[in-house]
């Protein structure tokens, strides 16, 4: 009995163990085994705390954490099946194991899995993860901002200081006014020049709009009017830009009262490092680059470009809308003063001449009335015109400024960044190439020492352009966003259009309605028939 006691109880503990292993949860995949380690379960719910499935970019970033090459992470990301939309639980276990592998030196593959027979799953270290919980991550590479809470940022005017100065050379001069700040100075064109060059070498990955020609010999009031409008359009999306919007740079042009501007303040920034060099973000730029960045990159642009070209269409639209506005204006005003100018025609009206009709006398005096119908209608025209530039076709100009400045910014990305990059790639590959040769040919072991230790300070100028590069990438993706929250003004614009023609033909209809029964008071022709359709022109009256 004894012995048959000692056996009951070595399978009671064996079925114990038997039952503990099936409680413990498995992969769901087929074609491996082993235990989920609690840490799996614990990154689980770190990066996905409300979900079944982890987001992609969660799970590169999560990659990247390892520390592993590129090339192995590129590998298990072609292992785990990440082209089904968001990963699975068990294909971030999958994943999770994989990097542990490749932490132990081993190649990742599918063979790992097939043919892993331990009772736990390696784990793997990925340091501190409390930086990918979706919440932070998400505010990391989404703006989250609307078009109206942009236009909250701040409110710039620019406008012309009445008098000129100068003693020889006459030059404009700008009051440019931040409601922001609650500051008024005055500004010359080439202090904006010098703003621009100095947010291009603080901000060379972000949105930076063109500035309007400077033009010096023959600049007309018409040409220093669209360069001032332009100066204000530049300057806003400037001051409501989200990461411009903080920098000292824009606080002192919008503040600083003293003289000298373009001088003085290229002198205190011209040594200021750009945002890359000084951004918290730079050191994991590639933790906040999701791995379909390059595709998405390439999408939107290529439908930036067709906005761009529509944008472009409707404006040119808009100004011969505003054109025709502005020459029915004029075409008024000159029927009108057409009719003065025969009101006031000298001649008198001889028997000889009129065989005693005085219709033409008669008509004079109605001519003197009715010319002032025609000045008013005159006059709501042009002020119809002016509602076209200033409510349609300057915002659209808005719009058009800030889609050529991303075009200009995916430029910069690609001959800037990309360049350095490539280059800094190539000179490595000399370096180790010289390396091998001189390895083979017997070179002295003070000559390989000395072009492994230069090779070794590429490798980190490398790492830094590769840092630099993803930190391009990741500003183009909340630029992107920029753009389009910037979209929002297009509808706006339509809307605006719609209300700006309903008001503009409503008011020249009322005048055409007053001028109808002065036009039949004053010109002595109620008795006439139209000869066209054989009608009095009054009839209706």
């Amino acid at each position: 009995m004894h012995l048959l006691q000692k056996f009951h109880l070595w399978l009671s503990i064996q079925a114990s163990k038997i039952l503990q292993l099936q409680k413990q949860p498995r992969i769901a995949k087929t074609d491996w085994a082993g235990s989920v380690p609690p840490y799996y379960r614990e990154v689980f719910n770190i990066i996905s705390p409300s979900s079944s499935n982890v987001s992609k970019e969660l799970f590169t970033k999560l990659l990247v954490k390892s520390g592993l090459p590129s090339q192995t992470l590129s590998l298990i990301w072609e292992l785990v099946d990440t082209k089904q939309g968001p990963l699975s639980r068990s294909s971030l276990y999958k994943g999770l194991a994989l990097v542990a592998w490749a932490q132990q030196g081993k190649q990742p593959s599918s063979k790992l899995l097939e043919n892993f027979s331990g009772e736990e799953l390696p784990r793997p270290d990925l340091g501190d993860l409390s930086d990918l919980s979706p919440a932070v991550t998400t505010s990391l590479t989404q703006i989250g901002l609307r078009y109206p809470d942009i236009c909250q940022m701040d409110t710039i005017e620019v406008d012309l200081v009445p008098e000129k100065k100068g003693l020889f050379l006459k030059h404009v001069e700008y009051q440019v006014c931040s409601k922001r700040f609650g500051s008024l100075v005055r500004r010359r064109y080439n202090d904006f020049v010098a703003l621009h060059e100095l947010l291009l070498g603080r901000f060379p990955y972000r949105l930076i709009p063109k500035l309007p020609p400077k033009k010096m010999v023959g600049a007309d009031s018409h040409f220093i009017e669209e360069r001032r409008k332009s100066l204000r359009r530049w300057l806003t999306l400037v001051a409501r830009h989200p990461a411009l919007s903080g920098d000292p740079l824009l606080s002192f042009f919008l503040t600083y009262s003293g003289g000298d501007v373009q001088h003085k303040i290229r002198e205190i920034f011209r040594r200021v490092p750009d945002e890359f060099t000084t951004s918290e973000l730079a050191a994991r730029a590639k933790e906040l680059v999701p791995p379909e960045t390059h595709s998405e990159f390439a999408n939107s642009r290529d439908q930036i470009r067709i906005i761009l070209n529509g944008i472009s269409r409707l404006k040119q639209i808009a100004d011969v809308l505003a054109l025709r506005s502005h020459g029915y204006a004029a075409d008024m005003a000159e029927l009108g003063s057409q009719l003065t100018s025969l009101a006031n025609e000298p001649h008198g009206s001889s028997n000889w001449a009129t065989g005693g009709n005085s219709v033409w006398a008669d008509m004079k005096k109605g001519f003197h009335i009715i010319s002032k119908e025609f000045g008013l209608l005159s006059s709501k025209a042009m002020q119809q015109a002016i509602r076209e530039e200033d409510e349609v076709c300057e915002r659209l100009n808005l719009l058009l400024d800030i889609l050529v400045a991303h075009r200009e910014l995916c430029e910069r990305h690609e001959k800037g960044v990309a360049q350095d990059h490539n280059k800094a790639l190539a000179k490595m590959l000399s370096l180790k190439k010289r390396q091998m040769q001189g390895v083979i040919r017997g070179t002295d072991a003070e000559s390989v020492e000395q072009l492994e230790t230069k090779m070794m300070e590429q490798e980190s100028v490398i790492a830094n352009v590769e840092l630099r590069n993803a930190f391009s990438l990741h500003c183009l993706h909340l630029e992107t966003q920029l753009v389009h929250a910037h979209l929002e003004i297009l509808a706006a614009v339509l809307g605006t259009l719609v209300a700006v023609q309903i008001r503009g033909h409503s008011e020249m209809a009322d005048v055409w309605q007053l001028i109808q029964p002065t036009v039949a008071k004053c010109l002595p022709d109620k008795n006439l028939q139209d000869p066209v359709n054989g009608t009095s022109p009054h009839a209706d009256k």
